[in-house]
């Protein structure tokens, strides 16, 4: 079967960066997939994405020796086991806000006794390279279940939180953090509050031997994060780096005019 890298890696203390996935086309993941990312994450939170497309992206993914995780719209056992059968590595867990809700997002993604996840699916054993019933003896020690500390609530119960058992990484959102905190939401700021939340959500991770996470705007917010002590990070999405690339392209050319209409803020 094969090995979880992204978790593999990221329990050795190494930094592993990927981007978001929103676009929902196979033929855009295929190519992204080789691009050189550790990993790319399906965002089935904020996006039309059906659930058989889902698997389409997982498999490229996969098949490109690239890891595939999914963002699912809510911590809940039907979501995690939709995206993990259909052939995710691992779960990113949005607004998780509590120890309680750290403790369900591994519970819905291992297999009895372990956890409550159900038996069943063939997508899942295909993109790990193995058969079904050695994906179910192994799967739950390679699924990479990430949680998501995006609301102040969470700032405030980290500590509780960083503790539950299982958990590989948290990941900071920074438009939903500072949205909470009564800020205008962006990918970075200058407040005080959030560059303090920052600092104790990441020193808290790394005390509780979790792997701090957080979204960036581009290259160099990464390698400046990086350099931070932060680690499961992700660089904008697929739809950033088109738009970027296209707009630049139009303010080269004359009598072209760049709109801001429609700009992702990840």
């Amino acid at each position: 079967m094969r090995i979880n890298s992204v978790k593999k890696a990221l329990r050795s203390g190494e930094a592993q960066v990927g981007t978001w996935l929103s676009l929902g086309s196979p033929t855009a993941s295929r190519f992204m997939a080789r691009a050189g990312f550790h990993w790319l994450t399906l965002d089935l939170e904020h996006s039309p994405i059906d659930w058989e497309t889902a698997a389409v992206i997982f498999g490229v993914i996969a098949e490109a020796g690239c890891t595939p995780l999914a963002r699912v719209p809510f911590n809940s056992l039907e979501n995690a086991k939709r995206a993990l059968d259909a052939g995710a590595f691992g779960i990113v867990f949005p607004m998780c806000n509590t120890a309680a809700e750290a403790e369900r997002a591994v519970a819905v993604c291992r297999y009895p006794p372990q956890g409550r996840r159900s038996v069943g699916g063939g997508l899942h054993a295909l993109n790990f390279g193995t058969d079904a019933a050695d994906y179910y003896r192994r799967a739950n020690g390679e699924i990479l279940i990430v949680v998501q500390a995006e609301h102040v609530q969470a700032v405030e119960n980290c500590e509780a939180i960083f503790a539950v058992p299982g958990i590989d990484a948290m990941f900071v959102g920074p438009n939903d953090l500072l949205a909470s905190m009564g800020r205008t939401p962006a990918m970075e700021s200058d407040d005080p509050a959030f560059v303090e939340a920052l600092r104790h959500l990441r020193e808290t991770a790394n005390r509780h031997g979790i792997a701090p996470g957080l979204h960036t705007a581009d290259a160099e917010a990464a390698n400046r994060r990086i350099a931070e002590g932060w680690r499961f990070v992700a660089v904008a999405s697929e739809l950033r780096f088109m738009l970027d690339a296209a707009r630049s392209t139009v303010r080269a050319v004359p009598g072209l005019t760049a709109s801001s209409s429609g700009a992702p803020r990840y």
